[in-house]
């Protein structure tokens, strides 16, 4: 068949919509392409491969023939099912590449889904730097959605607000933490860690009986029991999914916290009073760099003259915008700041830096123990959600350890203060005086 002249037979319908905006997976069976691929497709499939840093990625069409790096042998082979698929490909990757996955018209065939992602953010990091103006407008990553106070909890009930029994299907059973580990030991268990971080946290904050203590998005509530338990501080938690602070206060009840902890279903702008330690975990990506002076403002007034900010996000060594299928699909209004920007944070109202972590690959070992208890539970999540579903969040977290790994993303644990407080610690030596890890969880 001449592949110039070749009719277009290919039935692949409007891949239909859910209620969230996600393109449902048709099945395979459906995907019928009675042609073989144009000249220009091959063409397209190469090009896109060395505007990509030429990976070690092989294609396979959908007729089985295969399109071969340009550079040494083939780590990877994707398959695509359907010339719209290339296309769509083609046009927008950042975007395409995780929608064609989640429905099964992109599949990895050869290799391993997270090691081929960090192999991408590798390549694409270093190729990008020479791409022409008019290919960085095209596939440019969008702005993030708006967080104010209506647009962020939508944001969050998009994500968070899925059900406590899916999370707990892949999550740590210790304390439902959805962050970065702290992984003091490399063989510690996922348990372990997530309490190391705990502990890791609290020593960062010099906390202390009788204290008082302000959480600014307390997820299901596990760093303000530590801190009750461990500590005997009272704390004030806040969070805007409903389905978190309802597990948050069962949870805080059956372990007779209760006295110590209230759990505030608010948004952090409406923080009140004054306290001894102000603290975030994992929710400054969610903010929004237009809010970042609010925020500044609010911790300025929350906390107490002598009293410690710790904020703890994902970030970047360099202004970015979050991958376009990663906010559109899973994190809507995510954005996750340079260390530049973090440090914006407290410039604004002339905190002092007194210490600065990154735990990035801490995060990518957390992810991967996150990625392996979703495989394991693979089957479950398909039969709460859809096939679609279960695809999409495998390459979320695929492509977050992936991310990682390719030092595409960070994890800045940042401790700060008033400005003019002397009451500080002059070094980090207490924090190490015994192991934060538990010999047991």
């Amino acid at each position: 068949m001449n592949n110039n002249t070749a009719r277009d037979t290919e039935q692949t319908p409007t891949q239909p919509t859910d209620t969230g905006g996600h393109v449902l997976s048709l099945p395979l069976g459906e995907l019928q392409v009675d042609r073989e691929p144009h000249s220009y497709e091959r063409w397209m499939i190469g090009k896109l491969l060395r505007m990509a840093g030429s990976p070690p990625v092989r294609f396979r069409l959908w007729n089985g023939e295969a399109i071969e790096p340009d550079q040494g042998k083939a780590d990877f082979t994707l398959q695509v099912t359907d010339p719209k698929a290339l296309r769509s490909l083609a046009a927008n990757p950042n975007l395409a590449f995780g929608d064609l996955y989640s429905a099964g018209r992109l599949q990895l065939i050869d290799g391993d889904l997270p090691d081929l992602l960090e192999t991408l953010y590798r390549h694409v990091h270093r190729a990008m730097q020479n791409w022409p103006r008019w290919l960085e407008t095209l596939w440019r990553n969008h702005a993030p959605r708006a967080t104010g106070i209506d647009e962020a909890r939508e944001n969050i009930h998009h994500h968070y607000d899925l059900g406590n029994e899916f999370y707990r299907l892949w999550l740590d059973q210790a304390e439902m933490q959805y962050t970065c580990a702290y992984f003091e030991t490399p063989d510690a268990t996922l348990e372990q860690a997530q309490l190391a971080k705990l502990e890791h946290v609290c020593r960062k904050l010099r906390l202390g009986p009788g204290m008082t203590v302000v959480e600014a998005g307390c997820g299901w509530g596990g760093l303000a029991r530590y801190m009750a338990r461990h500590y005997g501080v009272k704390v004030h938690a806040y969070n805007i999914s409903r389905e978190q602070i309802a597990f948050a206060r069962e949870e805080a009840g059956r372990q007779q916290l209760d006295h110590l902890i209230e759990y505030v279903e608010d948004d952090y702008r409406n923080i009140k009073g004054e306290y001894d330690a102000f603290v975030s975990i994992g929710m400054l990506e969610h903010v929004g760099k237009e809010n970042y002076q609010a925020l500044s403002d609010l911790i300025k007034r929350s906390l107490k003259p002598d009293g410690l900010a710790l904020l703890h996000s994902i970030g970047r060594n360099r202004p970015m915008l979050m991958n376009a299928w990663i906010e559109k699909r899973i994190f809507p209004g995510a954005y996750p700041p340079s260390i530049g920007e973090f440090m914006g944070i407290c410039e604004a109202n002339d905190f002092s830096v007194l210490d600065v972590e990154n735990l990035r690959l801490h995060y990518a070992q957390t992810l991967t123990h996150w990625k392996e208890r979703f495989d394991q539970n693979e089957d479950k999540v398909t039969a709460m959600y859809d096939e679609h579903f279960t695809r999409a969040w495998r390459m979320y977290l695929s492509g977050s350890i992936g991310a990682f790994r390719a030092s595409s993303l960070q994890l800045f644990q940042v401790v700060f203060s008033h400005g003019e407080n002397n009451n500080i610690p002059r070094s980090r030596q207490d924090l190490y005086t015994s192991p934060a890890t538990p010999e047991e969880a």
